[in-house]
Order: structure tokens, then sequence, then C-alpha cells
């Protein structure tokens, strides 16, 4: 019995311990992303990953090693992920996933600071004149095996005692094919999600996300459990960009600020050490991120924000200081 629990132990922990200190051997950061969801993580016409999760991969390299390019992108559905994660496939799984309790507690996984704070919507035709999700009684409902969404459905229904047939298929390609095919009556996952399809569809005026929000999705970056370091690292860069926001510092203006006489700006530039020991890093570590990519509200701006194609509001993904979610600890 006392091997068995031994052994128990070691297999649980195989791949927990010095991520940091294997990634900087390999030389790059392997991140694990979605197989395509525009805005988010997708790859461009000439193989190039784009989207915010790419983005906060990219912030995380740069943390690393000073350099936005040493990552190495593995395209990974529902179903795959977790499991990617936890055998060591990858470093950290940056790729519109929501925290929930038994997945940050069940899986062997944590679950960082949420990148982007989403809730679970419709989407119908326009021309089926529905406006609200409580008209969707007796609807047939296209969802994604094996994710919130298609819980979460199930129990939006059950609650306002309406019928539901469930249109349920293993990747999101197909899913969202099958509503544009018109074999199911409305589209369901994270708003955003809906609006990254969307802006893809060859009309894409034909089709309205209803207001009707039916979760909470929290959707954040996970690490294996047993790697505090390589945790606090993940967490911290987050944290990073939202600070950088709020201080006022972006990938433009950042240079103006080294001679600033804040002892807030000097602590999150390195020039008052601290910051970058105390996580094993270079000092200079949350500088070079806001340099070579920017802030929290630049990379949202670019990837889903108004002037992108899924033109998404900050709403909860705003500045706690302009009413949102988005706060970090102090940088001391």
């Amino acid at each position: 019995m006392k091997k068995l629990l031994i052994l128990a132990l070691l297999s649980s922990s195989v791949f927990a311990g010095k991520t940091l200190d294997a990634i900087k051997k390999r030389g790059n950061l392997k991140c694990g992303v979605s197989t395509g969801l525009p805005g988010f993580s997708f790859p461009d016409s000439k193989g190039n990953w784009k989207g915010i999760d790419v983005d906060f991969c990219k912030a995380l390299s740069i943390a690393v090693f000073g350099n936005a390019s040493r990552v190495k992108y593995v395209s990974l559905n529902a179903q795959q992920r977790f499991t990617a994660l936890q055998s060591g496939e990858i470093d950290v799984l940056s790729r519109n996933t929501t925290n929930t309790l038994t997945r940050d507690t069940s899986t062997g996984l944590n679950f960082t600071t949420p990148l982007y704070y989403d809730g679970q919507a419709f989407m119908v035709r326009k021309k089926s004149g529905i406006t609200s999700a409580k008209q969707l009684n007796g609807a047939s409902v296209c969802t994604q095996q094996g994710t919130t969404t298609e819980l979460n459905v199930s129990d939006y229904f059950r609650a306002n005692r309406m019928k539901l047939k469930p249109v349920v298929f293993e990747s999101n390609d197909e899913v969202v094919q099958s509503f544009v095919k018109g074999r199911c009556d409305a589209l369901t996952t994270d708003a955003s999600g809906l609006a990254s399809e969307r802006s893809k569809f060859k009309n894409p005026e034909d089709f309205v996300i209803l207001p009707e929000i039916i979760s909470k999705e929290p959707l954040a970056p996970a690490v294996r459990q047993g790697d505090d370091e390589w945790f606090d690292i993940v967490k911290w860069t987050m944290f990073a960009l939202i600070q950088a926001e709020e201080l006022g510092l972006n990938s433009k203006n950042v240079d103006s600020f080294k001679k600033s006489k804040d002892p807030r700006i000097k602590r999150f530039l390195g020039r008052t050490p601290g910051v970058g020991k105390s996580i094993g890093l270079d000092e200079k570590w949350a500088y070079n991120v806001v340099k070579l990519l920017g802030n929290y509200g630049e990379i949202y701006e670019a990837n889903i924000g108004i002037n992108s194609p899924l033109k998404l509001k900050r709403g909860l993904n705003s500045l706690w200081t302009d009413g949102g979610l988005m706060y970090s600890p102090p940088f001391r």
C-alpha cells in the first residue's frame, strides 16, 4: 500500500516543478491555443498566430526571454486542451477557457487571473424574428460537447421551464457549420465567441446575438499544479498588462517614464529592484512586456475592441477605475 501511494504521488507530479528551467533550457515556451477563433487565437493566411490569447503567450515569452517570438503554438480543441497541459505537452493553456471550481481543483490545474470576462449567449438568424432567449422554447440549439456551454444551456432551459433540443458536436467547426446550414435554430457559446464566428460569415448582418447573458465565463490562462514559481510568473504577467494601463504606460510612451520619480513606476520598470528577483525574472521584465507588446488596453483594442472586426466594448474588461473588473495587486 505504501509503495502504491509513493507511485501515485510521483506520477501526479512528474510534470510539475521546474517549468521555468525547462522552458529556458528548451529555448521556447509551448503555449496551448484554440483551433482557430478570430480575435482570440487563429492563424492568419501566412500561418502566423494572432489574437488576444496569442498576445498573452507573447507577453510570457517577453517576460522570460525578452523576446516575443520564442513561442511554439500548439493548436488544441476542447477535448484535448486539459490533457495536453496535464501531460506536459504544453507549458501554459491560453485558449478562451473558463475557470470553474471543478476544473481548478480536480484536474491538476491552476487557473490564473482572467484575460477576458465573458458570458454565454445565443445567436439566431435575423429573419427568425427572435429577439430574446426566452423565445427559444422548443428550439434546437447547436453547442459543443465537453464544454461549460453544453451544461449552461441545459441549466438555463431547465430553470426557465423551456424545452431544449440539443444538437451537440465534438468540434467547434462542426457546431458552427451546422448552425449556418440550418440544422439548428440557435447557436450558443461565449458572447465573444459568437461575435468571433459571426465575423467570419459571408453575411454577418443576417445574424443577431440575443441580449441575454446566461452565465459567468471568466476566460483565464491555466498551468499545472505543483509549480508555484511558474504559476506566479503567468499570474503576474497578466497583472503587469493591467498595471501598465492603470499607470498610463504603453508601448509608445513607456521610455518617456524612465526618469519618473513616481515610486510605483520606478518599481514597475525595474529601476527600483525587487519585482524581478522575487519571481525569478530580470528586473526589467515588466518594462520589456510593455515596450515590446503594450498594455492590456492596447492588446484588447488591437484584437477584439471596437475598431476590430469583433467590435467588442470593454465592459467588464475595463479597468477597475472605469467600473470594470481589471485590477492588479500592488507591484511592491
